[in-house]
């Protein structure tokens, strides 16, 4: 018995040598910001029940050990029309890859962006300039923020953020009107928002679509999306901004600030 608490203890004494950064990580800090893309499209009318939604991390994710091309998976939790003929689509992410493994989670959606919008995003304002190379294109990001690449993400005159080689780094902002929130309890650290102003919030460029469930509050993790047009559509390569949700500090933070955004 004696040897068995003496190995314990040398084992545990090995895992606090290891760095912070090695260790596995089995949950992620709230408000943390996951920028996905979806591999495959979601059209509600071809869609059922326990239909598995897959995605892809386009940005490396800061404060935790989450890699780009890191794999996202969802389902579909249910879909049809509502009483008053529009169609809704209830789908959730719930685990993310890291060191190979799928780690649960449980996400709500801050801001979701078609395809199209996703490709103008990486598309420099200065095309008929000469003498531009991709490493000094400035691009807009989707909600208008401007990316100077080597430089910063500014919001008219003000710095806003830095860029990175595969999106950017921002504190998240608010946005008069909208409900997405800033930065959220003790996370304060700038967020990969990948092609995404620092106060994204809400639908872009999906038509008719809009978000009336962001899965913050009960039932947390559920996103509900729903369309006037009679059908729901979002392709593959639609942007997500999701966060990571706690229903602990997601409370603190809403008392604290007043608000019940995402």
């Amino acid at each position: 018995m004696q040897t068995n608490w003496i190995s314990v203890a040398l084992a545990f004494i090995a895992f606090l040598a290891i760095p912070l950064s090695s260790r596995a990580q089995n949950a992620l800090p709230s408000g943390t910001i996951l920028p996905i893309s979806l591999d495959t499209g979601l059209n509600a009318a071809k869609l059922h029940p326990g239909r598995q939604i897959r995605a892809t991390v386009m940005q490396a994710v800061p404060g935790t050990q989450i890699r780009r091309r890191a794999h996202v998976t969802g389902s579909v939790v249910q879909v049809g029309a509502s009483n008053n003929g529009h169609i809704k689509l209830t789908i959730e992410f719930d685990a993310v890859e890291i060191d190979h493994r799928m780690v649960p989670m449980k996400t709500n959606l801050r801001a979701v962006a078609s395809y199209l919008a996703v490709q103008e995003a990486q598309i420099p304002e200065e095309m008929a300039s000469r003498g531009m190379t991709p490493d000094n294109w400035t691009t807009q990001q989707i909600g208008g923020e401007q990316f100077y690449r080597g430089g910063p993400v500014s919001s008219g005159m003000a710095t806003v953020g830095q860029t990175t080689p595969w999106g950017a780094l921002d504190l998240p902002r608010t946005q008069r009107g909208e409900p997405c929130r800033g930065s959220i309890g003790e996370n304060r650290r700038p967020q990969a928002m990948w092609l995404f102003s620092s106060d994204a919030c809400g639908v872009y460029s999906l038509g008719d679509i809009r978000i009336i469930h962001a899965g913050r509050s009960n039932p947390t993790g559920v996103i509900i999306l729903e369309s006037t047009s009679g059908k729901l559509k979002l392709g593959s390569g639609t942007g997500f901004l999701l966060r990571v949700s706690s229903p602990a500090a997601d409370r603190a933070s809403a008392a604290e600030a007043g608000m019940t955004g995402k």
